[in-house]
């Protein structure tokens, strides 16, 4: 067998195991509850809302904005956390020092998160639909699913690969926390983006985060919901453009930051993170 493949089998089969772990772990269990409670029951309270000036359901508009938005954060924090605590525990070195580990650490991962975000997309998928009137997804919507979510991990993911590649502590991961809530909150993921003003519209369409909440709206919602997006159309063509370039550029930066990463992986390293991570301030 050859060593690509080698590595995709290796990297399924760990990446399978650790789904599994998610569901045997209380924390796992939690982390898949408690944000589609709350999602859930935020949107359940908004149904009987609607979008400024049309009779649309804010409910329903919010709902699968917010799936796209859960494909934005686990490529982006998921993965960057994962690498993150890989590299600071030795998980990342011992895989260095494997034939294949490193393709087949990747390839796991993929796996892990894009399960994890399965999970979570059916936890707060099923209940929706119960509890929100106005979704549902003809013909075109399911093909449009089969493109804008392998898009949307392959325009995310290795930009999360990045951020885990370059941060050097958990503790860090907050940097980059807290500017992704704020593009959220600018990319219509809760509310209409054209109530946003123009410079604000200008900054979040050159994201990720707004044309996937955009791409999943098109999938669960009526086409007269345009009515509340710019330009009155779901503009799929101009969705795919923009987080195919993501795609491209991630693919071009990640490798070399990855390997660059890897390289200086060293078992003084990893005890040199783990020492600072057990310091205390004094005083």
């Amino acid at each position: 067998m050859s060593s690509i493949g080698t590595a995709a089998r290796t990297g399924f089969a760990r990446g399978g195991i650790e789904l599994r772990q998610t569901f045997s772990n209380v924390t796992d269990l939690w982390t898949y509850l408690f944000p589609a409670v709350l999602l859930v029951g935020t949107v359940f309270f908004m149904r009987n809302a609607t979008v400024p000036g049309t009779d649309i359901s804010l409910g329903a508009r919010t709902l699968p904005s917010t799936f796209g938005m859960g494909i934005a954060f686990a490529g982006l924090m998921t993965v960057a956390t994962l690498l993150v605590t890989d590299r600071e525990d030795g998980t990342l070195l011992r895989a260095k020092a494997t034939p294949n580990g490193m393709s087949g650490y990747l390839v796991g991962k993929i796996v892990l998160v894009g399960g994890m975000t399965a999970c979570s997309f059916l936890l707060q998928l099923v209940p929706g639909l119960f509890l929100v009137d106005g979704l549902s997804v003809d013909a075109g919507g399911w093909l449009t699913l089969l493109w804008l979510v392998p898009l949307g991990f392959v325009a995310t993911m290795p930009l999360g690969a990045v951020i885990g590649s370059v941060i050097d502590s958990a503790r860090n991961l907050g940097l980059i926390m807290l500017p992704l809530i704020g593009l959220v909150a600018i990319s219509g993921i809760f509310y209409p983006i054209s109530a946003m003003p123009g410079w604000l519209q200008g900054v979040a369409q050159g994201f990720p985060v707004y044309w996937l909440g955009l791409g999943m709206r098109s999938v669960f919602l009526p086409d007269a919901s345009t009515a509340a997006e710019l330009g009155h159309s779901w503009r799929q063509l101009e969705t795919a453009g923009v987080l195919g370039l993501w795609a491209v550029a991630g693919l071009i930066l990640a490798p070399a930051v990855l390997r660059r990463m890897a390289r200086r992986e060293s078992g003084s390293a990893v005890a040199a993170r783990r020492e600072k991570a057990m310091q205390r301030p004094v005083g």
